[in-house]
């Protein structure tokens, strides 16, 4: 069988989430297979030769067009559907895109597309205009009525598909995503000097993630702020925010502005693989206090690096985490001080939470997530 699948996702700079989901899962069922052929697709106006020589294997085979991409996307798939992925592909059974993105196929194609989640669908207030005209132009909720079948990668992202774009629940499969981390590895004095250059002293509450309104920093302030006021205890903790900025930004800024220990809350940016392993392996504690997620790769991380975790009640997080973190309901600062507090202060929970963990992350592996999607493309055709 031919199988065409569209790498246009791993043209970013920087992998997460998305991206880094793409690139695993590809990686492993391309180790998994080698029965059928792949025909990945690419779209980029630079030159990514380097990178690209990576997916080049015995069964794949890398193709792509050099189109500026505002081009490609609007004008030649949205308004003239041209060219048919498929076809320039030399034709494939199957197309998989492992995220929305303007693609025209020939009808006879099976196609299959993966939902991380629909949050622009259920909270479109916590994206820019711009994201939200995107979401608009995509036609979502079309695309999904038009795909031969969808992998949602938890049952809260099925839900969302059956409910918020109307598709029916014989098309929709549930397929969890595997654990992006391994236990790092550093040099001591690599920590000492990233730790001494970001004066991260003392104990460290650690949050992971885009910079942006869905993901609840600014109720994370407020709980630091909560866990801080008055207290002697928990005068030498640090609240840790590393990530790249995302949108609708500025009113996080201005909170952390505002905040009378804001000397003590360190936005790092986006951060290299090798300073995310050091701060995993550091923190005391790890928060996730998102308001929706479609999976939640940062808690199964910080568990892989033997993290306790404090992490949000709603969305797909209680299926992937299930006991093994302490549980807060995001529209409640206080209650993420106080599991913060509780975690600090307690020998024995932390010891409990950090075992629960280990035994959690078993549960999601990359092999076990390609050899789902085989099933479902053999089952397709």
């Amino acid at each position: 069988m031919k199988i065409g699948v569209d790498i246009r996702v791993l043209m970013d700079e920087y992998y997460s989430g998305v991206s880094e989901y793409a690139a695993n899962l590809l990686s492993a069922i391309l180790t998994l297979d080698s029965e059928n052929d792949y025909k990945l697709f690419y779209n980029s106006w630079h030159n990514l030769d380097k990178r690209l020589s990576s997916w080049q294997r015995e069964k794949a085979v890398v193709y792509g067009s050099h189109i500026p991409n505002k081009i490609f996307n609007y004008f030649c798939q949205k308004i003239f559907a041209y060219p048919k992925i498929d076809k320039f592909l030399g034709g494939v059974e199957l197309f998989w895109s492992p995220h929305f993105n303007f693609t025209s196929l020939e009808s006879k194609t099976k196609k299959i597309i993966t939902v991380h989640d629909l949050s622009f669908l259920r909270y479109p207030k916590f994206f820019s205009v711009r994201k939200n005209i995107w979401h608009h132009a995509l036609n979502v909720k079309n695309n999904l009525r038009l795909a031969d079948k969808i992998i949602a990668v938890s049952e809260n992202t099925k839900n969302d598909i059956i409910e918020l774009a109307g598709v029916s629940p014989e098309k929709v499969q549930v397929v969890y995503s595997g654990n992006n981390a391994a236990k790092g590895i550093f040099l001591e004095n690599e920590a000492t000097e990233f730790l001494s250059k970001h004066n991260l002293n003392g104990r460290l509450i650690l949050y992971l993630g885009t910079v942006e309104p869905r993901k609840n920093i600014g109720g994370l302030i407020t709980a630091y702020n909560f866990l801080r006021f008055g207290s002697v205890e928990f005068a030498d903790v640090k609240l840790v925010i590393a990530g790249a900025k995302g949108w609708k930004n500025k009113k996080i800024y201005s909170q952390w502005k505002l905040s009378p220990y804001k000397d003590d809350i360190i936005f790092l940016g986006y951060i290299s693989q090798k300073e995310k392993d050091i701060l995993y392996s550091k923190a005391s504690v790890f928060v996730y206090p998102s308001f929706y997620e479609g999976f939640g790769f940062p808690p199964l991380e910080a568990m892989t690096n033997g993290l306790p975790v404090v992490c949000s009640n709603v969305s797909s997080l209680p299926e992937v985490i299930g006991n093994a973190a302490l549980m807060i309901n995001p529209f409640k600062p206080e209650e993420i001080a106080t599991a913060l507090k509780m975690i600090l202060s307690d020998a024995s929970l932390r010891e409990m939470l950090i075992t629960r963990g280990f035994a959690q992350i078993k549960k999601f592996s990359w092999e076990k997530t390609a050899q789902e999607y085989l099933n479902v493309f053999n089952e397709l055709t």
